[in-house]
């Protein structure tokens, strides 16, 4: 279930605001401007689906996103319990980072969770299957898929060299419960 905490910056202990609300969870992200929507598929997704077929299932989303935000490329990543790079890739998204462009994710399946530091408040948002996150270019920002990631996610580039990060050196991102945690 999609959930977001809202924790102050300087106490990773109980969260100022827990909901699962969609609606809810849409106003208050929105509020920080950033996009949070949920779509539907065109076509059913299966188990055996290729990244073709999916982008093929959210083709009108993603157009009509890409148009908007002036987006260059789109791929689908997946990743699942026995893939080989889990913990270097789990490891590298754990530590507090930005980006020149916007991160943009939609889970087609499965989970992860996007953590904001925005405005002396840490944003978790457990993002789940039909959730599309935009996280605006420059916001201080980690990912955590958990130990066993079992996730596909569609990724939306303006960069056509994909994801590429500036790694802030602070340390916030270990002192916050991890997906272990806040994940259900």
């Amino acid at each position: 279930m999609s959930t977001l905490y809202i924790y102050s910056d300087k106490d990773a202990g109980e969260p100022l605001v827990e909901t699962g609300d969609l609606k809810e969870i849409a106003r208050l992200l929105q509020a920080e401007g950033v996009r949070f929507e949920q779509w539907e598929a065109g076509a059913k997704i299966t188990a055996d689906s290729t990244s073709e077929d999916i982008l093929d299932a959210y083709a009108d989303a993603i157009d009509r996103l890409m148009t908007e935000g002036g987006y260059k490329s789109v791929d689908v990543i997946n990743m699942s319990p026995n893939h080989p790079d889990k913990l270097a890739l789990r490891q590298k998204f754990l530590d507090e980072h930005q980006h020149s462009e916007d991160e943009v994710r939609f889970f087609v399946k499965g989970d992860g969770i996007f953590y904001l530091h925005l405005n002396e408040r840490v944003l978790a948002l457990q993002c789940c299957a039909g959730d599309l996150i935009s996280v605006p270019a420059d916001t201080k920002h980690w990912f955590d898929m958990g130990d066993t990631p079992n996730f596909t996610a569609i990724r939306i580039f303006t960069n056509p060299d994909g994801w590429v990060a500036k790694f802030t050196g602070n340390k916030i991102a270990s002192e916050f419960p991890r997906y272990e945690v806040l994940a259900r």
